[in-house]
């Protein structure tokens, strides 16, 4: 009985989900903010990367755990066909800078392909209307390392370069969140 409920409420949880962040349609809300490249810090901002073109903005709950690896990874792998249609990608956690240093240059996630942003006061995910968890005691990440903030739901929005937000997606698997990520930049790039 326990598992028929889970399988009749589950969809509808990750359907709210994807719903309470800022829907499409909405004006992107600016930052500027602390993040890394290739193990290298400075100072990311989303105004003057919409000059360029589309921005998908992902947050995502913690570097270096298990579906944040796998989208890290993805994205990274994925990155010139994100290029090819004209999108650049950044990441925004929780996490510290120094944290971000060593997530953005790991060859198994970041790869130096496209910036992390820190965001370790949580207020860029909450003008997002993201979820945001506080720290959990005594968990650790992939590599045995303590985990000392909060996480963010994870969710990605695919912003314009006018600022507006033309898909939030949440509810899905890390690596179908990228597919749909590419999926929407693509489409844009046709238009």
């Amino acid at each position: 009985m326990k598992r028929l409920l889970l399988k009749c409420i589950l969809p509808s949880l990750l359907a709210f989900a994807a719903i309470a962040a800022l829907p499409e349609g909405h004006p992107a809300p600016d930052f500027q903010a602390q993040a890394s490249l290739a193990g290298k810090s400075f100072t990311y901002s989303l105004r003057e990367s919409l000059k360029s073109g589309p921005v998908v903005v992902y947050f995502y709950p913690s570097a270096y755990t298990g579906g944040c690896n796998i989208q890290a990874h993805t994205f990274a792998t994925k990155h010139e066909q994100f290029a090819a249609a004209g999108a650049s990608v950044v990441g925004v956690s929780l996490d510290s800078i120094e944290r971000l240093n060593d997530y953005s240059a790991d060859p198994e996630y970041c790869a130096g392909k496209f910036p992390v942003a820190s965001d370790a006061d949580g207020k860029i995910a909450k003008s997002y209307d993201i979820a945001v968890r506080e720290a959990t005691p005594g968990k650790t990440d992939s590599r045995g390392a303590a985990i000392d903030h909060g996480f963010a739901e994870r969710t990605t929005f695919v912003i314009t370069p006018d600022g507006n937000i033309v898909a939030n997606i949440g509810g899905l698997k890390p690596a179908e969140n990228v597919a749909k990520a590419l999926e929407v930049v693509q489409g844009l790039a046709v238009k």
